[in-house]
């Protein structure tokens, strides 16, 4: 073991009641996320942190932390990628409260090769066999990345993420982990810190991870974030009744939504891969070709939830989780 490796894994608690404090804040494209480090007395962190969005470490361990920020000016104002400051005003209006509203994220992402950018894998210059051996796949011409990916999983748990699985996506090179169930703002929360762990998983690994909803052209799968959701309504008794009431509401505010949903959605939502046209609302039982799609469970039992399978792979959670809230509850047709 080499003195840096030696050093990086120094449990600082030996020695002091100091803590490390990773701070994360989303950058001005909306999906680059930063940090910066700062010295914390443990004591206090215990006892101020309480109401803030905080996790453990995986990098520095110990009683270190990493904290999810949302940015303002020095006015006071949001700035404009604070998306969450909107968020929360919607999760905390009282009819949205007593919903109880629960989401579940499936985030594809695509590894790329560093300097080629290039999915992980493939053949330099060229292309893999077509795809359908890859979705779930096991064996090194089909899986690419999976010490990555199970590295990402472990600390995602490590530091309290309700990260619910992991799979192997479609696209060879593409991968999917899924946060929740989670409820209102959280999931969003956990999202945007789970997206943090992946990246800082890639750059030790040297590896790029891509949150493009379309990184490659032709006959190969796009990257979306499958938004699952669900009201105490919903998965009370008669529940099926009133889905299918909101998803009659997101119909009636379809564009809207597309237009919230990530930015380059056109090149993933084609209606084809297992999407549907951008342009065309339609839902359906098991249909993964639908805008939303209801699980046969779901339809068996009259209650549970349904799968808004629009939002592309780079969406805002606090955008696409807020908006769907809004739309289903508040909003008034």
């Amino acid at each position: 073991m080499s003195l840096l490796t030696d050093l990086i894994n120094l449990d600082l608690s030996d020695t002091t009641d100091k803590i490390i404090a990773e701070y994360i804040w989303i950058g001005g494209s909306g999906m680059d996320l930063r940090s910066k480090a700062r010295t914390l007395d443990g004591v206090t962190v215990k006892s101020s942190y309480t109401r803030r969005q905080y996790s453990k470490d995986p990098f520095r361990r110990g009683n270190n932390i990493l904290v999810m920020c949302d940015a303002y000016t020095p006015a006071g104002e949001p700035i404009p990628t604070n998306k969450r400051h909107n968020a929360a005003k919607i999760f905390s209006h009282p009819d949205v409260v007593a919903e109880v509203p629960w989401y579940g994220i499936e985030q594809e992402y695509t590894l790329l090769q560093k300097d080629l950018k290039w999915p992980l894998g493939w053949p330099v210059g060229g292309y893999p066999g077509p795809q359908g051996p890859y979705y779930c796949g096991a064996g090194a011409d089909k899986a690419f990345g999976r010490d990555i990916v199970d590295s990402h999983y472990k600390a995602c748990l490590y530091a309290g993420i309700n990260i619910s699985g992991i799979n192997g996506e479609v696209m060879p090179g593409q991968w999917e982990f899924q946060v929740g169930p989670s409820v209102g703002i959280s999931a969003g929360d956990e999202l945007w810190v789970a997206r943090y762990i992946l990246e800082r998983i890639t750059e030790i690994a040297g590896v790029v991870v891509s949150f493009d909803p379309k990184p490659i052209a032709g006959d190969w799968n796009g990257a979306g974030a499958h938004t699952n959701y669900s009201t105490k309504s919903m998965r009370n008794d008669g529940g099926f009744e009133v889905i299918k009431k909101a998803i009659g509401k997101l119909q009636l505010r379809h564009k809207e939504h597309i237009a919230a949903y990530g930015e380059g959605n056109e090149r993933r939502l084609t209606g084809r891969h297992e999407t549907a046209d951008i342009n065309t609302f339609t839902w359906g039982v098991a249909n993964r070709g639908a805008s939303v799609r209801v699980g046969r469970d779901t339809e068996k039992e009259g209650k549970g939830y349904f799968e808004d399978r629009r939002p592309a792979s780079n969406m805002d959670p606090y955008i696409v989780t807020s908006m769907i809230a809004e739309t289903t509850i508040l909003w008034k047709p």
